[in-house]
């Protein structure tokens, strides 16, 4: 069962991501051209994870994509969601792809980690 909230072993770093969808390349396009998502599909959720790494060196990137079938409307889906009692039903697409192309397909991506255990999210730093 996955549960859409980032983790990692010891979870010293915590935190939130944004993106913004490419114009022309994206996760959705790229699935779609690979074949692996279809017309009436909707792409929910995407997992990055990177690691183990050692000594400065990237170690394996991997993307899960989740899948929710019977609807491509976000508005269907975010309705059937919410209505949703207990796990909802997705496909789990695991990649191993570069991070270059990973992050490629966004126009933009934004990551902030916080030290644990602080209460930053949401709060003006003075510099």
């Amino acid at each position: 069962m996955e549960f859409f909230k980032a983790s990692v072993q010891y979870g010293d770093w915590e935190g939130t991501a944004a993106a913004d969808n490419g114009d022309e390349k994206s996760v959705e396009q790229y699935l779609m051209d690979k074949g692996l998502m279809q017309e009436g599909e909707y792409l929910i959720a995407i997992s990055l994870g990177v690691g183990e790494n050692l000594d400065g060196e990237i170690g394996g990137v991997f993307i899960h994509a989740f899948i929710y079938a019977g609807d491509a409307q976000l508005e269907n889906v975010a309705s059937a969601i919410k209505s949703a009692r207990g796990p909802i039903p997705v496909r789990d697409i695991r990649l191993e792809l570069p991070l270059e192309k990973f992050i490629g397909m966004f126009k933009r991506f934004s990551v902030v980690l916080t030290a644990r255990g602080l209460g930053l999210e949401g709060r003006e730093l003075r510099t």
